[in-house]
């Protein structure tokens, strides 16, 4: 148990140079470890500026500890959404289950730490941005890793050589698919899209979620920003993908066809999409890969082990793999490729029962026949009335809390 300051300690033995690729959640987390470790960081960015729109994730067990001993604790707790519960709603509004936050220790279905990515990803860019160096509106072109260092070139900035280089760069990886081929061959899509947008909190939700849905398609909203906004979502079930996740027109399309007609407050959400500053829109995909590093190269968070948006573990388990990277690159800066794999090691077992129990959660929030709603509805009615809830509590809390944290505090460096 420790928390630490910026820089404290002993100088480290050599200082890696090291990229990283994306400046979302897992980046910026990886690079305020690395600097605290007296790394040589520079991030690297394709969007002009940090991105502080985007939906809702959540912090879950043990990645709360990773968060404290990183210092943005008490910030993150501060700047996090509050959220009592989650309601589904018939087409007039009639709630016909609820759950409540505190039913569930902090890690069932409402997780105690619910915050905006954008949020999220800002406290970690404003902690970590005096020791590292962050590039906007530039990516990586190329890579050539020669065995001693990895030669990069950029759209815009000059070549350079790193020691290493980390794709955090998400679920569409171009780090990941320079390493490993192709998307296609390591996306397993669990047959659900998903889409959120802001939008007006017209219903005056309080510190609460509704969702309503009809067979194969959910619709709901979530107060935000001190109940000033809400956070619109919207998925569906269908087979697999054949948009361009670049043409995010082309999504919206998509978005507004799959949803037409649908009752509740539909077409409410669904009239502010054309205008909405920061609309997402995604299949539910997981990332299998054989292997999360070739060389020097390395992945972290959704670019190698994406568990989906249905799994609620996705930027618990960014900061909590930035977390154990870190402190194996820092723990032996001569063995690139021990540290890749003493952080796969570590990490994959814990992981895969993440992604393993990603998918059931589709098939709740959004099932495909009206006895499927009324079945879900009806288990949310009995949940807290359920010989078996202790049980569902506790493997929720058990997954969630299912990795124990090394100590790396010996590598951090005095300033």
């Amino acid at each position: 148990m420790w928390v630490t300051p910026f820089r404290e300690a002993r100088q480290p033995i050599g200082r890696l140079k090291v990229l990283i690729s994306g400046a979302s959640i897992a980046g910026p987390a990886l690079a305020l470890w690395l600097a605290k470790y007296g790394s040589d960081v520079t991030v690297v960015e394709r969007w002009p500026e940090l991105r502080t729109g985007g939906q809702l994730v959540d912090l879950r067990g043990v990645s709360r500890e990773a968060l404290r001993r990183m210092g943005v604790d008490t910030q993150v707790r501060a700047e996090r959404e509050s959220n009592f519960g989650l309601s589904f709603v018939d087409g007039q509004g009639r709630t016909k289950g609820a759950l409540r936050a505190d039913q569930f220790g902090g890690d069932g279905p409402v997780a105690e730490i619910e915050i905006l990515r954008g949020t999220l990803s800002r406290v970690l860019h404003d902690q970590s941005r005096d020791g590292v160096d962050y590039r906007f509106g530039d990516r990586i072109t190329s890579t050539r890793d020669d065995g001693t260092k990895v030669h990069v070139e950029f759209a815009s900035a000059p070549a350079e050589t790193f020691d290493v280089a980390v794709g955090a760069d998400g679920l569409h990886s171009e780090l990941r698919e320079t390493l490993f081929g192709p998307e296609s061959n390591h996306l397993h899509h669990l047959g659900t899209y998903i889409s959120f947008w802001t939008a007006r909190n017209h219903i005056g939700l309080k510190d609460w979620t509704v969702a309503y849905s009809e067979p194969g398609r959910t619709i709901g909203m979530r107060s935000i920003l001190g109940n000033t906004k809400a956070m619109a979502f919207f998925s569906f079930r269908a087979g697999q993908p054949s948009y361009d996740w670049r043409d995010t027109d082309a999504q919206v399309r998509i978005v507004k066809a799959r949803a037409s007609g649908m009752g509740w407050e539909a077409a409410a959400l669904l009239s502010q999409l054309d205008t909405a500053p920061d609309f997402y829109f995604d299949t539910c995909s997981q990332v299998r890969l054989p292997k999360w590093s070739a060389g020097r190269i390395g992945l972290l968070g959704d670019s190698a082990y994406s568990a989906s948006p249905l799994s609620g573990h996705g930027a618990t388990i960014a900061t909590v793999g930035a977390y154990v990277l870190a402190g194996e690159l820092a723990g032996t800066p001569g063995d690139i490729t021990g540290a890749f794999t003493r952080y796969e090691r570590k990490l994959r077992p814990w992981i895969g029962q993440i992604q393993r129990s990603a998918p059931d959660s589709g098939k709740t929030m959004t099932p495909q026949t009206a006895y499927g709603i009324a079945f879900r509805n009806s288990l949310v009615r009995l949940a807290s009335h359920m010989p078996g809830k202790e049980l569902l509590i506790r493997s929720q809390i058990n997954r969630s809390n299912a990795f124990t944290l090394d100590d790396y505090s010996r590598h951090l460096v005095a300033a």
